[in-house]
């Protein structure tokens, strides 16, 4: 392996603002898919196994991105813009976790502020909607597993994938609450 193949995939990943696709890569390097994947299993190892590194490769659904560790994601909130606020992202969380839901139900569950998440999501390309009768159909998109960095695309396995982050979160709640002194 030419020391300088790995360095041109590490580029094309660090300066992609999304997910990169084999076939995109291919195209920007000139190196076969083959390639490739060798030298992305490579990259990954490196990362994974360089403690120091804030940085990591993981796949997001069927392709790749760059990005930093979970770790460290407090840290850069107060210098990073938010491309949504918490309320789209509740909104957004009910969809992932109810899809295909009808707009209709999606409002009872979360208020008339769904109308403009919607519409702001699917500028995003994070879901997709569909008239269904006198509402619309919401779905996630193949985008939303990309966004987040998640491995899983098929709705029912991101709605388990939300369950445990749900009971890892509460876990993690209830366990820093019981160790805080009572006054």
């Amino acid at each position: 392996m030419k020391k300088n193949e790995k360095q041109l995939v590490e580029s094309v990943l660090f300066s992609a603002s999304q997910p990169v696709s084999i076939t995109q890569m291919k195209e920007a390097t000139g190196l076969s898919s083959q390639k490739i994947r060798s030298l992305l299993t490579t990259l990954i190892d490196d990362y994974d196994s360089n403690r120091e590194s804030a940085m990591e490769i993981s796949r997001a659904g069927t392709k790749y991105v760059m990005q930093l560790k979970e770790e460290y994601h407090d840290q850069t909130r107060l210098i990073m813009p938010a491309e949504m606020d918490e309320s789209m992202l509740k909104t957004l969380s009910l969809i992932a976790f109810h899809q295909p839901v009808k707009q209709s139900n999606l409002r009872r569950m979360a208020g008339e502020k769904i109308y403009k998440h919607v519409d702001d999501l699917s500028t995003m390309h994070l879901i997709h909607t569909k008239k269904h009768r006198n509402t619309e159909l919401i779905t996630l998109s193949k985008r939303f597993p990309e966004y987040f960095g998640l491995e899983v695309t098929k709705p029912e396995d991101i709605r388990e994938f939300l369950m445990k982050k749900l009971a890892s979160d509460v876990s993690t709640i209830h366990t820093s609450n019981k160790s805080e002194p009572e006054d």
